[in-house]
């Protein structure tokens, strides 16, 4: 938040009207029903072929900001410890709600690659591609995180 509680706006000389994050995807199959069927996301565009690529679109949960996954041709390329989508959630029961169905499907948490999101009381699985998918418990901009809060409030 910027001084007087408004959240800060775009700079004067950017203003998109969407935002896409787009990913590549050594498992891209998997990674689309991981990301559609267990985490949630609806899709919201695909396509094949397209100037030689294959890729869906997730909303987020519209389209003006979304995730795009796209067939990687780099089989070797392997995810950063930090390449991460956050799910910043309103509290622990939230949290409990949104990763029943990865736990459903028999997947597990996993040791969080940085101590933070731990301390905070976040919950992390990895995408077939072995990025993190974090689940925290507050709403970052709205709250102090966790460790920051007072004894008293």
């Amino acid at each position: 938040m910027s001084e007087g509680g408004a959240p800060p706006a775009w700079p004067a000389h950017l203003r998109p009207g969407a935002l896409r994050l787009v990913r590549s995807s050594t498992s891209y199959d998997g990674t689309v029903a991981f990301y559609r069927d267990l985490v949630g996301l609806p899709v919201v565009g695909s396509f094949a072929g397209s100037f030689g690529e294959d890729g869906t679109i997730f909303g987020l949960p519209g389209t003006p900001t979304h995730l795009e996954v796209v067939r990687s041709r780099d089989s070797a390329r392997a995810a950063d410890r930090f390449d991460q989508i956050v799910f910043y959630l309103a509290d622990e029961g939230a949290v409990a709600r949104a990763i029943a169905p990865l736990l459903a499907a028999g997947l597990t948490p996993v040791d969080a690659v940085h101590p933070y999101w731990q301390a905070n009381g976040a919950v992390v699985f990895l995408d077939p591609d072995g990025r993190g998918v974090v689940y925290a418990p507050w709403i970052y901009g709205s709250e102090p995180d966790p460790v920051d809060r007072t004894a008293g409030g």
